[in-house]
């Protein structure tokens, strides 16, 4: 088990931030698509990295940004800075 641990942490040291941002994402498909083209939230794909961590940053602080606000206040609250750089690294790629 430690061993497992142990790689699974040096595979993660190793992965750029669009890697790491790739797989945190997952949790963002069923409501922005798996490529980032919306459905019941927005579009995202196109948009501008800095964009993304300001939106991402400002819902975890518990802002109101639009009318779904509600909806990402719970799953930005999850992330740390780095999964916020990550997960806009990664959607700067599609």
């Amino acid at each position: 088990v430690v061993a497992v641990a142990s790689a699974a942490a040096a595979a993660r040291a190793e992965a750029s931030p669009e890697e790491l941002g790739k797989q945190a994402y997952i949790g963002c498909i069923a409501c922005h698509g798996a490529a980032g083209e919306g459905g019941i939230g927005p579009q995202l794909a196109g948009q501008a990295l800095e964009t993304i961590v300001d939106k991402l940053t400002r819902y975890k602080a518990g802002e109101t940004i639009g009318g779904q606000s509600a909806l990402m206040w719970s799953q930005a609250a999850q992330l740390s800075e780095n999964d916020i750089d990550n997960i806009a690294a990664y959607i700067d790629t599609l």
